[in-house]
């Protein structure tokens, strides 16, 4: 049987009482950087930082723009650490949550050493790739463009690739293909990033993989089976706010409240006969396990907070802010 490796998150460390954290001298011409992965929602941004670090810290959906928070996933090599800042798709917000999203995104972009911009390499470059291109050019950050989901891309896909050649031809920006699915053209992808790092320390312990902290991994795992069981039925109106967390030799319990904006939606993640909540609580706990490495113990409770994607100070509750 596989065993799964814990996530080592920055809980996993002791703290000095300064509240640094020791962190080993980087080797002579050691090379580390922060780098933004951006691109249009459902392009395989978070699929592709989890394949990178090794293991999962992003949670993963068929439906656009999962990611709502400016997740950090760590890589070190014996040359090199790199950071990765996986940010919201960069689309037109229809709420105040999109609004916060995208301006994290664009945030991002001015605030890191590198930017790998990916896109769908299983279709054309199309009007959102473009504004996005656009808004890259604009800043003095540089840029590798990613084609990702080369594994679908169809026999002659020689116009997808003039497509992009096309859109990055005033940028000079180098281009890479790969597939954050089955690993292909990674490691090409990965040596591009380091040559473009400049030496630099180590930022992160060496075996860290990601800052955030396990409550908040723990909440997006939920939102996760939420995406993937229920689909179109209750939408990315569902924010997840982890109340407790208390750990035994034996066992971990975990109390959390999905909010929702309508009854409807309530009735929806609670199911027939509570069905669907019992659904999205085992799934989830299965994934919190494979997170702590331990046995778990889950209850989930449903609550309506009416437009909470409208209102600043709810998003500033459930951990939603503009970044700094």
């Amino acid at each position: 049987m596989r065993v799964e490796p814990k996530v080592t998150s920055i809980d996993n460390y002791n703290f000095s009482f300064s509240g640094e954290v020791t962190i080993p001298q980087a080797p002579p011409e050691f090379k580390s950087g922060f780098i933004a992965i951006v691109g249009r929602p459902n392009v395989g941004k978070s699929t592709l930082m989890n394949e990178l670090v090794g293991q999962k810290i992003a949670i993963t959906s068929p439906i656009a723009q999962t990611t709502r928070n400016r997740l950090r996933g760590i890589l070190t090599t014996p040359e090199a650490q790199l950071i990765f800042v996986d940010t919201p798709g960069i689309h037109k917000p229809h709420h105040q949550l999109g609004e916060v999203l995208v301006q994290n995104a664009k945030i991002a972009i001015e605030s890191v050493d590198v930017v790998l911009f990916v896109v769908d390499g299983a279709v054309a470059c199309g009007s959102g790739d473009r504004y996005i291109a656009e808004l890259l050019n604009r800043s003095k950050t540089p840029v590798i463009l990613g084609l990702n989901k080369i594994d679908q891309q169809p026999t002659d896909s020689q116009f997808i690739d003039d497509s992009y050649a096309q859109m990055t031809q005033s940028h000079e920006w180098e281009i890479v293909k790969f597939s954050a699915k089955t690993s292909a053209g990674l490691p090409q992808l990965q040596e591009l990033l380091i040559k473009h790092l400049e030496i630099g320390p180590l930022y992160y312990p060496p075996d860290l993989v990601t800052d955030q902290p396990e409550r908040f991994i723990m909440g997006e795992l939920i939102r996760e089976q939420i995406l993937l069981l229920t689909r179109e039925e209750v939408p990315h109106s569902v924010a997840i706010a982890i109340d407790l967390v208390e750990e035994t030799p034996s066992i971990t319990r975990v109390l959390a409240t999905i909010n929702v904006e309508r009854d409807s939606q309530k009735g929806i993640l609670i199911g027939k006969g509570g069905a669907m909540l019992k659904a999205i609580g085992s799934e989830a706990r299965e994934q919190i396990q494979k997170l702590i490495a331990g046995k778990v113990y889950l209850e989930l409770f449903v609550k309506v907070q009416p437009k909470w994607r409208q209102s600043r100070i709810s998003l500033a509750e459930l951990g939603y802010r503009v970044e700094e």
